[in-house]
């Protein structure tokens, strides 16, 4: 039986990066200013073949992953039916049975439309909670999962648009305490996707952008005691792609992904705990977002450190074979993750298989190591009924 203590629990769910927080007289040092929410697993990539590319896939072309990415992106899926199983060991260096898994299925409705839905499960393993004075509360499993529900449109040859809805429930403290209990949130997703074949003399391909916002829920609160509530983790992502078919047997994809978290960042407290710099960050979802645009306390360019990058490219080789690669940057004000991804696809017939792999490009301070090194994710889709080359757009992607 695993033995972790309640306090490693928490730190792990903030954000998978140890991070050290420092003080002044004036209250936090600016050097580390981390923004936290609640059920950060949402934001995690889960499928393999994104992940392989750095984390991105607001505008790569669609699969039956896209709900995570983009779910607009569903209305140009070219299968009628497509059922994906992903998963992947979370943070093993640290603990060893952190998991994710994600079921993702979608269906086409009409030459225009098409729903889709997913569940993503996170099982923080076995945990045995202590109490005060050291005694053991018990062991159990807490855990979190979503439920997702998603329609999506073509409003053109060349563009969609989508909107969905999700149900966060996040149980961690398993009652433990008299004034604990699960949180819950319901969500909305909503997102645009562009997608226009290219010529570029004897090279064709497709050039695509996405944009989506994801998460747009109720704050969430973990105590019957009062009233604190946390924001789930609203965000703004958009990018570009191109896809080049360099013959009739090579093609090769870039991508570009911007996040944002739409919440408001952590300010600076005087010693009294009034606030010195920055803005009140208890405040409703909806100014949570449009606040999260200027409240950062060291001004515009704290601001910028809030986007992070990632970039990536996908190698295909008769539609059987992928290889990817990709790169993640976050500042190290916000987190500090860096780190390369690798990944592979396999397809034949019906069925598509994918695996990634992370290298950390940085440590930690505290441990000269970094959680992240070594994660693994796998995902298996079963794709049938193909819909058909009805378009121009289509027959290029094919």
């Amino acid at each position: 039986m695993i033995k972790k203590s309640f306090i490693v629990l928490m730190s792990l769910l903030m954000t998978g990066v140890i991070a050290k927080a420092q003080m002044q007289e004036t209250g936090q040092n600016l050097d580390y200013n981390v923004i936290s929410t609640a059920v950060p697993f949402m934001i995690i990539a889960p499928d393999a073949r994104s992940a392989g590319m750095g984390d991105l896939g607001v505008s790569t072309s669609p699969d039956v992953y896209s709900m995570h990415w983009n779910p607009a992106k569903y209305a140009f899926i070219e299968d009628d039916f497509s059922v994906g199983l992903a998963y992947s060991p979370w943070l093993r260096k640290l603990v060893p049975d952190m998991n994710i898994a994600y079921l993702a299925l979608s269906k086409r409705v009409s030459g225009k439309s098409t729903i889709a839905g997913t569940v993503k499960y996170f099982s923080l393993g076995e945990i045995n909670f202590r109490g005060p004075n050291n005694e053991d509360l018990g062991t159990y499993s807490p855990n979190e999962f979503a439920i997702d529900l998603c329609y999506s449109r073509k409003l053109g040859d060349y563009l969609s648009a989508s909107v969905a809805g999700r149900f966060i429930y996040s149980h961690l403290t398993q009652g433990v305490t008299n004034n604990s209990r699960a949180a819950w949130s319901v969500a909305a997703d909503i997102g645009v996707y562009y997608q226009k074949p290219i010529y570029m003399g004897p090279v064709d391909g497709a050039f695509s952008w996405g944009v989506a916002i994801t998460n747009m829920g109720s704050k969430m609160s973990y105590s019957n005691a009062n009233s604190r509530t946390d924001f789930v983790p609203t965000n703004l992502r958009l990018g570009p792609s191109i896809l080049v078919n360099i013959d009739d047997y090579n093609s090769i994809a870039f991508a570009v992904d911007v996040n944002k978290l739409l919440v408001p960042t952590p300010p600076i407290y005087n010693e009294d705990g009034t606030i010195l710099k920055g803005k009140d960050p208890n405040v409703s979802m909806i100014q949570g977002m449009i606040q999260s645009f200027y409240d950062a306390p060291d001004g515009f360019s704290e601001e910028l450190k809030e986007f992070t990058l990632s970039v990536g490219a996908e190698y295909w080789y008769n539609k059987v074979f992928a290889v990817r690669a990709g790169f993640f940057h976050e500042a190290k004000m916000k987190g500090n993750r860096r780190y390369l991804t690798f990944g592979a696809g396999l397809r034949y017939n019906v069925f598509a298989l994918d695996v990634s792999y992370l290298v950390p490009v940085n440590n930690t301070a505290t441990s000269g190591t970094n959680p992240l090194e070594g994660t693994l994710r796998f995902n298996l889709a079963f794709n049938i009924n193909k819909w058909g080359a009805n378009t121009e757009l289509e027959k290029v992607n094919r």
